[in-house]
């Protein structure tokens, strides 16, 4: 009997002790099962920033989970430090990147593509990195990422930047260059059956604003806003099938913007872009077609601070111009900047009577997304952010709808039936 009470009153001990143990271990269950999948696995996170120094010199820290790589360098137009890492999750308090002093006007973080994240230091002019390193974690602390610049002339600025872009260009000269893919879809006169694939593609989007007026207005915000109203005018044709490069605000690099209107096979891809300038006089609509070769200093110029926005995804794209070499791909090319041109000179005639242009429309510079050698493209620039006259334009509805139409039109004169026979 004594065997029986002992093995009794451990069974009921058991049965306790699963009484206080359950609702225990739910705890922790339940503790593990709401940690984010990114910490479970182990990926990094940014726990903290913080802007230090003055008007001459400034120290940007930010505090990760665990060590990682980086690269840091400076960009132009405007001007900004870019701190490239792989996958970090961001954990930041929100309107952080308000919060500075010194040399930074702010700053801003997310993550580019799968695999890539990115913090961007607008400055408040022109700066130079001192020095940069990485802390290791220790005795309880995160890993930090440290940043030190200074402040510098335009020029000294325009110097040093140059010699990184020959050294990057240096470094990716002798490295072996991949295959460069053929054309595989011939070119179809605009006069073909059915309904014409449009790929529209508002420019920059995400943590690269493009261009930014002195009052605040981005480039990316009014070139989404003018494609997706161009969009809607296509579609109520009924001509048109039209696809987005982007329909919201994210970065989307050059390279996939030419790859979207490839895939998509598109008749006609159209790139949408608001510049600025230094001075406030530049004014009006400007149309670009491809050319090796920039017609004018300005084009060029404007070449290649848009076709530099691809360091914004970790490579200068510019380089590949030296890869397509392929008579093919010339021969491909050279058939779609004929039909851009051709596309390029309706559109001029359509803005002609209802808007400002550059007292020269329709020029021809190197830009990097009007490269798809079997697809004719072209860029749209809308004008001036830094105009105001421009600016208000560019930010109204009504402007924007005018314009829409305008080139919608334009399209309409372009894959009319003649054209067929007058091309070829």
């Amino acid at each position: 009997m004594i065997a029986l009470h002992n093995a009794l009153d451990r069974l009921e001990l058991r049965r306790r002790s699963r009484l206080v143990l359950m609702p225990v271990l739910c705890i922790i269950c339940m503790f593990f099962m709401a940690l984010p999948q990114s910490l479970a696995a182990g990926d990094a996170v940014a726990t903290g920033t913080r802007v230090g120094g003055d008007a001459t010199r400034t120290r940007f820290v930010a505090d990760i989970s665990k060590t990682v790589s980086y690269s840091v360098y400076v960009l132009p137009d405007p001007y900004r430090v870019i701190i490239d890492m792989p996958d970090v999750r961001f954990d930041l308090p929100p309107g952080i990147g308000q919060k500075v002093r010194g040399l930074v006007s702010e700053y801003r973080y997310g993550m580019l593509e799968e695999g890539k994240s990115r913090i961007v230091i607008d400055t408040k002019g022109p700066v130079l990195i001192e020095k940069s390193f990485l802390v290791e974690p220790q005795l309880g602390q995160p890993a930090r990422i440290v940043v030190d610049i200074v402040k510098t002339t335009e020029e000294a600025f325009v110097k040093s930047y140059n010699s990184e872009q020959a050294k990057i260009r240096h470094n990716i000269a002798e490295l072996s260059a991949a295959p460069v893919s053929l054309p595989t879809k011939k070119i179809v006169l605009p006069g073909k059956a059915g309904k014409k694939i449009i790929v529209l593609d508002p420019g920059h989007g995400g943590i690269d604003p493009g261009a930014v007026s002195r009052t605040g207005t981005k480039e990316k915000d009014v070139v989404l806003s003018f494609a997706s109203i161009l969009r809607h005018a296509l579609l109520a044709t009924g001509k048109y099938d039209v696809v987005m490069t982007r329909n919201d605000d994210r970065f989307i690099s050059l390279k996939n913007r030419v790859s979207v209107a490839r895939e998509k096979e598109a008749d006609l891809f159209l790139a949408i872009h608001a510049d600025t300038v230094r001075g406030r006089d530049a004014r009006g609509v400007t149309i670009y077609t491809l050319s090796e070769k920039a017609s004018d200093a300005e084009a060029e110029a404007l070449a290649k601070r848009e076709n530099r926005a691809d360091i914004i995804g970790g490579l200068d794209l510019e380089t590949e111009t030296e890869e397509i070499t392929d008579i093919l791909i010339d021969l491909a090319q050279r058939e779609s900047k004929n039909h851009a041109m051709f596309f390029s000179k309706k559109a001029v005639a359509q803005l002609r009577p209802l808007t400002l242009m550059t007292g020269k429309p329709l020029r021809s510079a190197g830009f990097m997304v009007l490269k798809a050698p079997d697809v004719p493209s072209v860029l749209l620039e809308l004008g001036f952010l830094s105009s105001k006259s421009d600016e208000k334009l560019l930010t109204s509805a009504a402007w924007q709808t005018k314009i829409a139409k305008a080139f919608a039109t334009a399209m309409d004169n372009y894959f009319a039936p003649e054209v067929a026979s007058k091309t070829n």
